[in-house]
């Protein structure tokens, strides 16, 4: 009886030493592995690449979730057309807002040869989706200048949060218009859920749109959430909203901001 006794404590102390080893973490954790705090550092090459241009050509992709083959594919594709400044990511990464899916979108994002930016989805902001996309990417609002075009870059996704808190952030477009940088001289914006969807607050879509129309030079605004190509003035006054399909419709988008006050929109499909 005694060598199996030894036996069986030997496998008790195996498995107390490896046991932590053995046993995956929770899906939605948040303890994000690999590169993290992507927003701020492609935003640095970004500005890099497009410091002093006055024409600036830039694709957009959205609502990736669950289409993780057609998201390898699109950036192989762009990959190869070798005249994008950028990519701008219109949310929707996860379907869950797991780190698992974070992880996943942010692996197959990351073999994009040009640097890129994503706003933050409503399927992100699930569960702990909004602490993994503030870990993995950064701050929900924020903003960049890419040759002489600031893109705003903002949370719209209102019914993921309580309605007292300021979703869209006007003090975070206030401040904006109040530190705008020299030389941005034109302006996109760039968010997940349009006005008068279900998820923006619609109590405030004319006042936000109001204050886009103060930045210098609105081009027009980009979105996704709806799944499908579309464009349209949705508040008649000229300014453009361009809706992304999901990338399970296999289409980007694709923008030239030309010297001029004039641009160039494609849908490009795959």
């Amino acid at each position: 009886m005694k060598p199996l006794l030894t036996i069986a404590t030997g496998a008790i102390l195996m498995f107390a030493a490896t046991g932590c080893d053995l046993l995956e973490s929770h899906p939605y954790d948040v303890n994000i592995s690999g590169d993290k705090h992507l927003t701020s550092k492609n935003i640095s090459r970004i500005e890099k690449i497009t410091a002093g241009k006055n024409s600036i050509k830039f694709a957009m992709i959205s609502d990736t979730q669950r289409g993780y083959d057609e998201t390898r594919e699109v950036v192989k594709l762009l990959n190869r057309r070798g005249d994008l400044d950028f990519v701008v990511h219109g949310g929707d990464l996860t379907e869950f807002g797991s780190t698992r899916e974070y992880e996943w979108q942010r692996d197959i994002l990351e073999g994009l040869k040009m640097p890129y930016v994503c706003v933050i989805g409503n399927h992100d902001c699930q569960a702990t989706g909004i602490d993994a996309y503030l870990a993995m990417y950064g701050p929900l609002n924020f903003s960049f200048v890419a040759g002489n075009v600031k893109f705003l870059c903002i949370n719209t996704n209102a019914l993921e949060f309580d309605y007292p808190a300021p979703v869209p952030d006007l003090g975070f477009l206030k401040k904006e218009l109040e530190a705008a940088p020299a030389g941005a001289e034109k302006t996109v914006v760039l968010m997940h859920a349009a006005p008068y969807s279900e998820q923006f607050n619609n109590n405030i879509a004319e006042e936000t749109h109001a204050l886009f129309r103060r930045f210098p030079g609105l081009q027009f605004c980009l979105y996704g959430h709806g799944h499908n190509i579309k464009a349209g003035d949705i508040f008649g006054d000229g300014v453009m909203y361009y809706e992304c399909a999901n990338i399970l419709k296999r289409s980007y988008l694709l923008f030239t901001i030309n010297p001029d006050d004039s641009y160039e929109y494609e849908v490009v499909h795959f």
